[in-house]
């Protein structure tokens, strides 16, 4: 699935997703990528998350997170749509624009963790109303960054489940 695209109605969706094998329980592991305030210490971009008051690792939960590029700084608000202990957690940015989350499957020497992001539909058309021309564009640059970013996170998740 890694590098996957579709057709809708000629704009891609785009999707992509990467696996690493980590010395950890998946309900170990689960905790460790259910804890969206960590976030920080292994993205390349996304800096910091924190939950809304009262929320958890739940179905229905929101949090933000703030992103960070060179020369550009943003938060974005995600809401959680899957928080099965040890098996997966995922959420929708915007509640519908990006999906990214994490699967994890019991395997010899630990857990398969494999992180993916889907540029959804609706995320494309918002990128083409709030970007016009440049939509495009903008949308190569989240991908590169997908792409990029997630074997960097998951190698930041990997040392931190085994040093614990």
């Amino acid at each position: 699935m890694a590098g996957a695209t579709r057709d809708t109605g000629g704009v891609s969706s785009l999707s992509y997703s990467a696996s690493v094998v980590v010395a950890s329980s998946p309900a170990a592991l689960y905790d460790l990528v259910s804890d969206v305030t960590r976030t920080g210490e292994w993205s390349p971009v996304c800096k910091a998350c924190w939950w809304d008051d009262g929320a958890g690792p739940r179905v229905g939960a929101w949090f933000t997170g703030r992103n960070e590029i060179p020369g550009r700084t943003w938060e974005t608000r995600s809401q959680v749509v899957a928080a099965e202990p040890g098996r997966e957690f995922a959420w929708l940015v915007g509640g519908a624009w990006v999906r990214w989350g994490y699967t994890l499957t019991p395997v010899d020497g630990g857990t398969r963790l494999t992180e993916s992001w889907d540029f959804l539909p609706a995320g494309i058309a918002r990128f083409g109303e709030r970007y016009g021309a440049d939509a495009q564009a903008q949308i190569a640059d989240r991908s590169e960054a997908a792409r990029t970013g997630i074997p960097a996170t998951l190698a930041a998740i990997k040392k931190a489940a085994e040093s614990a």
